[in-house]
């Protein structure tokens, strides 16, 4: 039963099994609350708090979240949702895992259950990859200290894969002291573990302020191409190679759709430039191609941030902007840096 309810988008299996034992669900009109309980989704009448579920045809996507956006499909305190930036799917899905409100980058979508489970199981061990703006000059002793893992409150975190990018000076400076102190770090991070704002915990725990951080790939999974605000279907190969290497998807639909949209319902069918050039999730300062093919010698990164004001899609300004939800079931009624 919990199989079936993870498919049908409800939510994960994990948290399936816990609808199931509070007797939330029924099938053929009585109530359920053995874990296993067999069913056909397609002959049984299976209800979950009164509502018939159909079954969903798997979707996977991928988004390249802005900063300033909630990586929920719903917030009470009414901040921009990548909820909205998926409305143009025409499938219910919800997030994998989490991106902080001020962080940007990758962040992959799904109503497969199972799917996302594996992925952000921590037996799975998956790869996530960021780019690190810290405050402070990071001597290779300091690089070295993320790379063998620190300590934090909640424990040590586990040995990372981390690149120097570019130490980056604010202005002339003279003196030691005074040129230390407006130098930042770039570096770019690989993580296989997902704590509650980990990174931006290390960088507390080790003397160096995270200023900037973005997700350049989940998975092996990257937003390149994407402008922020904007998603894509993930492609067959990507799921091939998920499938080999974490076991998901179990099945691989026959068929995948092309194409990919964003930035809401509100800016369906837009170009990106009328986007642009409105204010839209795309933001007007978006260009120069992917993250990775940038210049490193810049010296300003992309924010990409988004707020809701009296334009409900103005772009915030850079000093304002900072900071998985329930899974909607569908029933039969219905660049990362550099600049």
């Amino acid at each position: 039963m919990q199989k079936i309810l993870a498919r049908a988008g409800v939510a994960s299996r994990r948290a399936a099994e816990a609808m199931i034992a509070e007797g939330r669900v029924r099938v053929n009109g009585r109530v359920v609350t053995e874990l296993g309980t067999r069913a056909d989704p397609e002959r049984d009448r299976i209800e979950l708090d009164g509502t018939r579920l159909s079954a969903e045809r798997p979707v996977y996507v991928v988004l390249h979240k802005p900063r300033g956006v909630v990586a929920t499909l719903h917030d009470p305190e009414g901040r921009p949702t990548v909820g909205e930036m998926l409305a143009t799917l025409g499938v219910r899905v919800y997030p994998v895992g989490r991106l902080d409100f001020a962080t940007s980058g990758v962040l992959l979508a799904t109503n497969d259950g199972d799917f996302a489970n594996a992925l952000l199981h921590p037996r799975g061990g998956v790869p996530k990859r960021y780019v690190v703006k810290c405050a402070g000059k990071m001597e290779e002793a300091d690089l070295d200290r993320w790379r063998r893992g620190v300590e934090l409150e909640d424990g040590k975190t586990l040995p990372a894969e981390l690149e120097l990018i570019r130490h980056e000076v604010d202005g002339s400076g003279e003196g030691g002291a005074s040129r230390a102190a407006k130098t930042k770090t770039w570096f770019e991070l690989t993580i296989r573990e997902g704590r509650n704002q980990q990174i931006r915990r290390m960088g507390e725990a080790t003397g160096f302020r995270v200023m900037r951080l973005a997700r350049a790939s989940f998975a092996g999974v990257t937003s390149e191409g994407l402008a922020p605000g904007r998603w894509r279907y993930l492609t067959r190969q990507e799921l091939v190679q998920l499938k080999k290497t974490y076991g998901v998807p179990k099945r691989i639909p026959r068929e995948l759709p092309e194409g990919g949209g964003g930035e809401g319902s509100a800016r369906a069918g837009e170009s990106r430039r009328e986007s642009s050039r409105r204010g839209g999730f795309a933001g007007a300062r978006y260009g120069m191609g992917a993250p990775a093919r940038r210049d490193p010698d810049v010296t300003e990164d992309y924010e990409g941030g988004a707020h809701r004001g009296a334009t409900r899609r103005e772009e915030a300004p850079r000093d304002e902007r900072r900071g998985r939800a329930g899974m909607p079931m569908r029933t039969t009624g219905k660049n990362l840096y550099g600049k």
